[in-house]
């Protein structure tokens, strides 16, 4: 089959509720990498409501506190990771590194055309 190719999205859920994924990690990293939520979701190309929304999703499944916030003044606002969030991130990225690999070998043995005798 030519150009069939398998794709694979992995995310982890608390009682059916997704909790992380691809994309929330990814935006645990912006948040870390551009030190606000605001500017990690302009980076993400979403909405500021959408990413305070899935922060405080993943915080209320987990029970844990991911992203401490700094509320605007002359400095202006701020948020970064709490350890406890960095430590998601790290796990989350040593868990699915690899994984691509994995569901390309077993795709390849599933949709391999028999040998002909």
């Amino acid at each position: 089959m030519k150009g069939l190719e398998p794709k694979a999205n992995f995310w982890a859920e608390i009682n059916g509720q997704v909790v992380l994924s691809d994309w929330r990690v990814r935006l645990l990293e912006a948040i870390a990498e551009t030190g606000s939520i605001s500017s990690a979701a302009h980076a993400m190309g979403i909405q500021y409501r959408l990413a305070w929304d899935r922060v405080h999703e993943m915080e209320q499944h987990l029970g844990q506190r991911l992203v401490d916030t700094q509320i605007g003044g002359p400095g202006g606002g701020g948020a970064r990771l709490t350890p406890v969030a960095e430590e998601y991130v790290r796990r989350w990225r040593q868990f699915v590194e690899g994984l691509d690999a994995i569901v390309a070998e077993r795709f390849a043995l599933a949709f391999q055309r028999p040998q002909e005798p």
